[in-house]
């Protein structure tokens, strides 16, 4: 491991950061005369990068080739997230559609058949809403989980659906096929830990204002916790210019298939903030390399009470899926489907495979 350490650093200073480095295993030589270039040899250890990182004298780890972490790739092949009939990662990607916020069943079951006659594979929806205001709706808790459940036997489709607090993870866990670990929750290791406990595939969306490496430690914590099933997801980082909500970062989405074996999810919903540019920006993060997209959809969006303005309608999630397939052709990789008619639970009538309804427009871009 090659560290630079910051200038005028004391002797003491620099006793303290070589009795980790021999506390940790390794040998040491600097490179120069200034000792600013510590080189550290030795067998890789877990945790030797963070517990040197985190010393003062430490300015930046340079090579971190003997203290690999978890979602490093180092000639691993990529791994695969399989998820009921839905697979990221290797050749395989997938769409995840649906709402922001689960609002009602009926119009839960509405959206359900429509994205699954798109072509997705999972449905989203949320059951708990963080909001900026604590005013805003915050999601109908438990009743929209037993809705999201019903979607599920109705339809077939796995069901993603973020959870908030390590005290409702066991709750959620009965219903949701994937956790997802929204954006101001990145960084909360206990959640992160407790949903990696349950060993469920977890959707973690990266922060809105956190580094790669940032991002990257964030997955480390499920990883670390013997919960391989990671979906790192790319919602776009905050900007200055507010064109869009946010920054689809479609570099990071590049690098990240480049550094890590984890598969890559993009969401253009929240980069775009605006439905007419998330068909764009979803092209743009399946030709980037991203094994999936998870996208909001809604039918009324002046009516929707989380995030309207960029829910897509049906024809736009249709198309999207459409593209998504001919994008990943280009790379020999396939988009996921399932197969056959919509399953009918218990004594369900064809009210149960119901064609979307038509309603007026209802424009609020």
């Amino acid at each position: 491991m090659l560290l630079r350490l910051r200038t005028g650093l004391a002797g003491l200073d620099y006793d303290a950061i070589l009795g980790i480095a021999k506390e940790l295993g390794y040998e040491h030589r600097f490179l120069d005369e200034a000792r600013t270039l510590l080189e550290l040899r030795g067998q890789p250890r877990a945790g030797a990068r963070g517990r040197l990182e985190e010393n003062a004298a430490v300015a930046q780890v340079l090579d971190s080739s003997d203290a690999p972490e978890l979602h490093e790739r180092r000639g691993r092949p990529d791994t695969l997230v399989r998820v009921r009939a839905a697979a990221f990662g290797r050749s395989q990607a997938s769409l995840i559609a649906g709402p922001c916020a689960v609002e009602s069943s009926e119009r839960l079951f509405e959206i359900a058949d429509a994205v699954r006659a798109a072509g997705a594979t999972l449905l989203r929806g949320g059951a708990f809403k963080p909001r900026s205001s604590p005013h805003s709706f915050q999601g109908l808790g438990t009743e929209a989980l037993a809705w999201l459940d019903e979607a599920r036997a109705r339809t077939g489709l796995g069901v993603v659906t973020e959870v908030l607090d390590p005290r409702d993870v066991d709750r959620v866990a009965v219903v949701t096929d994937v956790f997802q670990i929204g954006s101001r929750s990145m960084g909360y290791a206990p959640l992160l830990q407790e949903v990696a406990r349950v060993g469920k595939p977890v959707l973690l969306k990266r922060g809105m204002a956190a580094t790669a490496r940032e991002f990257l430690l964030a997955a480390e914590y499920v990883l670390a916790a013997g919960n391989e099933q990671v979906l790192l997801c790319e919602r776009g980082i905050r900007g200055f210019d507010n064109t869009t909500r946010n920054v689809l970062d479609v570099g990071a989405v590049a690098w990240l298939k480049k550094h890590t074996h984890l598969p890559v999810v993009v969401d253009p919903s929240h980069a775009a903030g605006r439905a007419d540019l998330v068909p764009a920006l979803a092209r743009a993060g399946i030709a980037a390399g991203a094994d999936g997209l998870i996208v909001e959809v809604h039918p009324r969006p002046c009516e929707a009470r989380s995030d309207g303005a960029q829910a897509v309608s049906y024809a736009d999630i249709a198309r999207i899926a459409a593209e998504a397939r001919a994008i990943l052709a280009l790379d020999g990789r396939t988009l996921s489907s399932l197969q056959g008619p919509a399953p009918t639970p218990g004594t369900a009538t064809d009210d149960n495979r119901r064609a979307p309804r038509k309603e007026p427009a209802c424009d609020v871009r």
